[in-house]
């Protein structure tokens, strides 16, 4: 009888061994969702390239919580309306996702956030500056800056950097992150002595295309500038048709012009025109260029301003993890919660009460076919 119960101890002991080895090793699943496919293409791909650089080097350097690995489920939202919803909740339902990566367009995170936010899932958004994202509730966050700021830093730029006095707005009528980057924009240039000259608008995502009826207005208003924050796909087709019109003034935009996609679609009709973004290449900062040299190895392409969005927010999100000790939650979200300074390669990232990045922002200027780095602009 001793002998058995003996046996029986010693075995239970083994299987508590293995069950806590297999819990050590087993996966820590992040879901992200993102534009792989669709009209912001670009965004969603470079982003997720940047969250699969993060995601290997924590793997690399022995992982996480014990030596758990990072395992990434990711799933495109096409860039459609109704898609961020159906893959937030399979990632949270069916992959048991611990957390949430994404999205770069604001308007699909405002689509996503409410769903992690019931589900008590933390979600970080790489690039969705709306300010109303992370208003969607206390488990939503962001590594970026926000429209207020960007929009007051292309406003700030027009006035004291172009000297700009008349300035006209053409804006994406569906996007809310166009929407609310217009309205700061306005708010702070009025503000400052300058004058919005013609405000029109278009439909964007690839249903319209022509924009001349809209810019033909416009040229009557005679600007000084033309603040188109839209996407890049609208952006260079913007440019080519103001030019063709006779228009010669400089466009200005925001992040959502950051891809290498908008040279190729608007070429030489965007020279001259300036966007803010969160990262130049030309940075010599020496975390940014150590980024560039690991993401041009892996991807063979230079990073846009999406890339190091995207790994920020999954090296923000696993020092969270770490930080709580524990795939929790409400642990996790805490941690976020109390993130300062941390040192990421689109500037340090301190999370504020609202669970906004405050970090600096990065104007630059697009010449024969390339970005040009022009200003660092401070929080």
């Amino acid at each position: 009888m001793k002998s058995r119960l003996s046996s029986t101890v010693v075995f239970l002991i083994c299987a508590l061994f293995a069950f806590a080895a297999s819990v050590r090793a087993q996966d820590i699943v992040i879901g992200e969702f993102a534009s792989l496919t669709g009209s912001e293409a670009t965004f969603g791909i470079n982003s997720s390239n940047g969250v699969e650089l993060a995601k290997e080097e924590i793997n690399n350097a022995g992982g996480m919580l014990g030596g758990r690995k990072i395992k990434i489920v990711i799933e495109d939202d096409q860039s459609k309306p109704g898609q961020p919803s159906a893959a937030v909740k399979k990632l949270i339902a069916s992959d048991r996702a611990i957390a949430i990566v994404g999205e770069i367009a604001s308007s699909r995170s405002l689509e996503a956030a409410p769903i992690c936010q019931q589900a008590k899932i933390p979600m970080v958004s790489p690039g969705s500056t709306n300010p109303s994202v992370t208003e969607k509730g206390d488990y939503i966050f962001r590594v970026c800056f926000i429209d207020p700021f960007q929009g007051t830093v292309m406003a700030k730029f027009a006035l004291d950097n172009l000297h700009a006095k008349k300035i006209a707005i053409l804006q994406d009528v569906k996007s809310d992150y166009s929407k609310g980057l217009a309205q700061f924009f306005k708010e702070y240039f009025t503000a400052h002595g300058g004058q919005i000259v013609g405000d029109r608008s278009y439909t964007g995502g690839g249903i319209d295309k022509d924009f001349r009826a809209q810019l033909t207005s416009l040229k009557v208003a005679q600007p000084e500038a033309i603040f188109v924050p839209g996407y890049y796909t609208e952006a260079g087709l913007i440019a080519k048709q103001a030019r063709s019109l006779g228009i010669k003034v400089p466009l200005l935009g925001g992040d959502g012009w950051d891809s290498p996609k908008l040279t190729e679609i608007g070429g030489s009709a965007l020279d001259g025109c300036y966007f803010s973004t969160h990262f130049s290449v030309q940075d010599q900062n020496p975390k940014v260029q150590d980024f560039v040299k690991k993401y041009q190895a892996k991807f063979h392409a230079l990073p846009d301003g999406m890339a190091p969005l995207g790994y920020d927010a999954m090296m923000i999100l696993g020092q969270a993890i770490n930080t709580a000790g524990s795939t929790d939650g409400t642990k996790v979200r805490d941690a976020l919660a109390s993130v300062k300074n941390y040192p990421g390669v689109t500037g340090n990232i301190t999370i504020n009460e609202k669970r906004n990045a405050t970090k600096s922002a990065v104007v630059l200027q697009v010449q024969n076919n390339q970005t040009k780095f022009v200003a660092t602009v401070p929080p």
